[in-house]
C-alpha cells in the first residue's frame, strides 16, 4: 500500500535525511535517515526508529517511535519491513506477507525484495548500512554490516540472494554505503582481526591500523568501510558509492552507540517504487 503523502515538503518532514547519490534506476527509491526530524525526546532525540516490539531496558516511548516510523515511511514512499537484527548473516526475502498486521519481525540482518512498495530496511547506530539494487531495477536489498556480520558473510549472502532474485551477476549490482563508525573512532581488539582471518602481527594497515593504548595494551583502528569495499570487490560488485560520514564524529546528525551508549537508531531503506 502506498503511504499517504506528507503535509509539507519531504525536507520539512525528515530533515537531514540522505538520498543516495548513485546511478540507480528511477524505479527505485532509497533513503537513509539522520537523527533529526522526529518526536522522540533525549536520549532518543529525535527520529529514533527502533521498533518498540524488540524490547529491552530504558526504551523509547512506543507512540513516539510509531510516529517516527510513519514519517520515515512517507519520506521513503514505501512500507519498511523492520528486522530483528542479531549481528548475523541471514537474509530474508520479503513478500507482502511480511506487512500483515501482527507479523513477527524477521530474525535476520539483511533482506531482499522484488515486489514494489516493500522496503528492505536496516537499523544502525554505528554499524554500516549497505543498500543494493540490480542495475535493471528488478530487485533491491539492504544489509546491516557490523564487524560480526561482515566477518560472518552478511554481504556475501545478500549479494548472492540478490543476484538469484534478479537473475543477474554481481557486476550488474549497485551498492551504496551509508554512515557508520569511522576508522579513527573504531578501536578493536585482536579478536576482531582474527574474525576476518587477519594475523594481528601482520595486519593490512588499510583495514586495521595498530593503535596501542597508553598502558601498552594492543588495540587497532578498524576501517569498516574499507572492509566492506574489499568484500564487495572480491564478490565482483564494482559500482560502489557513499561512505562519506562517521556517525561518532557527527553527534548532532547521527546516533552513535559507541559514543553515547543509550541512544536511538537510524534506518536505511530501499524499495521498488509502488506502481
Amino acid at each position: 500500500m502506498r503511504p499517504e503523502p506528507p503535509d509539507g515538503p519531504l525536507n520539512d518532514l525528515l530533515a537531514g535525511a540522505i538520498r543516495p547519490a548513485w546511478a540507480a534506476p528511477a524505479t527505485i527509491t532509497a533513503l537513509m535517515s539522520s537523527r533529526a526530524g522526529g518526536v522522540s525526546t533525549a536520549p532518543f532525540d529525535s527520529l529514533n526508529l527502533r521498533p518498540s516490539v524488540l524490547g529491552g531496558e530504558g526504551m523509547d516511548d512506543p507512540a513516539a517511535v510509531a510516529e517516527n516510523q510513519h514519517r520515515f515511511t512517507v519520506a521513503l514512499s514505501a512500507q519498511p519491513v523492520w528486522l530483528n537484527q542479531v549481528h548475523g548473516a541471514d537474509v530474508v526475502r520479503l513478500t507482502v506477507d511480511h506487512l500483515a498486521p501482527g507479523a513477527a519481525l524477521p530474525r535476520a540482518d539483511a533482506s531482499i525484495c522484488t515486489e514494489p512498495g516493500i522496503a528492505c530496511t536496516v537499523l544502525v547506530a554505528d554499524c554500516l548500512p549497505v543498500l543494493l539494487c540490480s542495475a535493471d531495477g528488478r530487485a533491491v536489498g539492504a544489509a546491516h554490516a557490523g564487524w560480526r556480520g561482515l566477518a560472518g558473510g552478511v554481504i556475501d549472502h545478500t549479494v548472492a540472494a540478490l543476484c538469484q532474485a534478479a537473475d543477474g551477476a554481481p557486476d550488474q549490482l549497485l551498492a551504496w554505503l551509508g554512515p557508520c563508525i569511522g576508522a579513527r573512532a573504531f578501536e578493536v581488539g585482536a579478536e576482531v582481526l582474527q574474525a576476518f582471518g587477519v594475523d594481528p602481527a601482520q595486519p593490512d594497515e588499510d583495514l586495521f591500523r595498530l593503535s596501542p593504548r597508553a598502558d601498552g595494551s594492543l588495540r587497532w583502528r578498524a576501517n569498516l568501510v574499507a572492509l566492506a569495499r574489499r568484500r564487495l570487490a572480491m564478490l565482483g560488485v564494482r559500482q560502489v558509492s557513499g561512505a562519506e560520514w562517521c556517525t561518532v564524529d557527527n553527534g548532532s546528525r547521527f546516533f552513535s552507540f559507541r559514543r553515547d551508549g543509550r541512544t536511538g537508531r537510524m534506518a536505511a531503506g530501499i524499495a521498488l517504487r509502488a506502481r
